[in-house]
């Protein structure tokens, strides 16, 4: 059998090295725009315009002059599917009480708009503060339930605590792995995180204790069966005899995703993708760190 235990400075030092690339991206996306990665209007605050016009006639620049002359310096244009759409994307962060009536009127003037195919997104500066407390809060808070019900679970185990604190670690691992992913698909593909990507967080977090938890729970097992073993054997046995089920059930979760990620709509590639790369690094940390 071989001894995943003994190699386990092999993966300390791979997941150190993986863990300063994606805080690297992070620090590489603060120095470009200020932020740790893009954030969508669901935390900052702002509207997001989607329109698309009937004929040729508004260039990158005009549609900017529009929106320069109600006072967004510095709007975000975006050109959505081929040039002959004529869709376009635009972010701003203007106060709440500019009119969005009044720019897609301005906007009509460039070229004929389809009415079917305008939409405006607001979202006040003040609900995206309280969707960034929210986050950090149920982060927080889910940290603190599972250390909780880790130990009282293990409480019979000698060391409960380094129990609750190992999975505690490997959830970190994980979170910061799919923070780090989203800072460098915000360079590459330009994608914000928005409140869709928290949900893809806390779903990470859940599958990665849950895998952290069926090993720890063979080892407590273990542990009356194999007195006098060494810890390290002990371990690395009750790895062995749960890996085939966490392997198994992430392969669904993984081929289902490539699925979805391959035919599925715009809208939700993105949660897709940020699962698929939390869900990767959490079977990885659960077996190999936690």
């Amino acid at each position: 059998m071989f001894n995943i235990v003994e190699k386990r400075r092999w993966y300390y030092t791979f997941s150190g090295i993986v863990l300063l690339i994606c805080i690297g991206f992070m620090v590489a996306s603060v120095a470009q725009i200020g932020q740790p990665f893009r954030l969508s209007i669901d935390f900052q605050g702002g509207a997001i315009y989607e329109f698309q016009f009937d004929e040729a006639g508004a260039t990158e620049d005009s549609i900017r002059g529009v929106f320069e002359s109600f006072g967004e310096s510095n709007p975000i244009i975006q050109q959505l599917g081929d040039e002959e759409d004529y869709r376009w994307s635009v972010r701003v962060n203007f106060a709440e009480d500019q009119s969005s009536q009044e720019i897609l009127n301005a906007l009509e003037e460039l070229a004929q708009l389809e009415e079917e195919n305008e939409s405006v997104e607001q979202v006040s500066p003040t609900i995206g503060q309280e969707v960034t407390r929210a986050a950090l809060f149920a982060v927080a808070a889910a940290s603190v339930v599972i250390t909780g019900f880790i130990v009282i679970a293990f409480r019979k185990v000698p060391n409960a605590l380094r129990y609750g604190l190992c999975a505690i670690a490997a959830m970190t691992h994980d979170v910061l792995v799919v923070l780090g992913a989203a800072a460098l698909l915000g360079f590459v593909l330009g994608w914000e995180v928005d409140a869709l990507f928290l949900t893809a967080v806390l779903t990470v977090v859940g599958f990665s204790v849950q895998d952290s938890i069926v090993v720890f729970d063979r080892i407590r097992e273990n542990i009356p069966k194999h007195i006098g073993e060494p810890y390290e054997t002990i371990v690395n046995r009750s790895i062995w005899e749960t890996i085939h089920r966490s392997l198994a059930t992430q392969l669904n979760a993984f081929f289902i995703m490539i699925a979805i990620l391959l035919f599925g709509g715009d809208s939700i590639k993105q949660f897709i993708g940020v699962l698929f790369i939390g869900l990767l690094s959490g079977t990885y940390s659960s077996i190999f760190v936690a």
